[in-house]
């Protein structure tokens, strides 16, 4: 009498070679794009950072070592009472959680001033020369400094399937402290969390990015 495995198995494995499931998705086939930013931002980041916006648009996004998908939860209430004994949820808000990249950083170190001339500028609204003894910070308007120009693609290395998230109104909320030390040399990489309003993911074969 054949085992329940030698009876199971083999069906089962044949089913699985035929289905995505035996074909996983990997990490590394990814992309990060930045198209144009708002004029009063790329002004800022050009004229005072001299980081032009081919960089922005062509290289930046190359440069991304390390992504992370982005992911939502909704926050819940909760109803008593309504059915005896019994506590229920119901979903109110959809919150959107911060995510972070990590980019290697050039030569010219064009990524750091890209990521510090945008936060720059988002606390640049005083218009004072940050030398001045009576310095002060004053924040611009959200609309000047958040953009919808961040993207990341997740495909695949046949390039027959894809994901496209776009990030509404995204900003860079902080970036982590860069370490330097002598030693083995290694590649310089900025890390930078992104906070944005929401993300719209575009299903396999959309490439609608408005």
């Amino acid at each position: 009498m054949a085992s329940p495995k030698t009876v199971v198995q083999e069906p089962k494995m044949s089913v699985l070679k035929s289905k995505d499931i035996a074909k996983p998705s990997l990490t590394n086939y990814y992309q990060v794009h930045f198209s144009t930013l708002t004029e009063g931002l790329q002004k800022h980041i050009s004229s005072r950072y001299g980081v032009k916006s081919e960089f922005i648009t062509q290289e930046s996004g190359l440069m991304c070592a390390d992504a992370t998908l982005p992911t939502s939860s909704f926050a819940t209430a909760e109803v008593k009472d309504n059915f005896h004994g019994i506590n229920e949820q119901y979903a109110h808000t959809r919150l959107y959680i911060d995510t972070d990249f990590t980019f290697y950083v050039d030569k010219n170190y064009q990524m750091i001033k890209f990521f510090e001339g945008w936060m720059d500028y988002i606390s640049s609204g005083s218009g004072m020369n940050e030398n001045s003894k009576t310095y002060y910070r004053r924040f611009q308007y959200p609309d000047t400094y958040k953009c919808n120009t961040m993207y990341i693609t997740k495909f695949e290395k046949d390039y027959e399937s894809e994901l496209v998230y776009h990030f509404r109104n995204v900003f860079p909320k902080s970036m982590t402290a860069i370490p330097v030390s002598y030693g083995a040399a290694d590649i310089l990489k900025v890390n930078v969390t992104f906070n944005y309003d929401r993300y719209v993911m575009y299903p396999v074969g959309s490439r609608s990015y408005t």
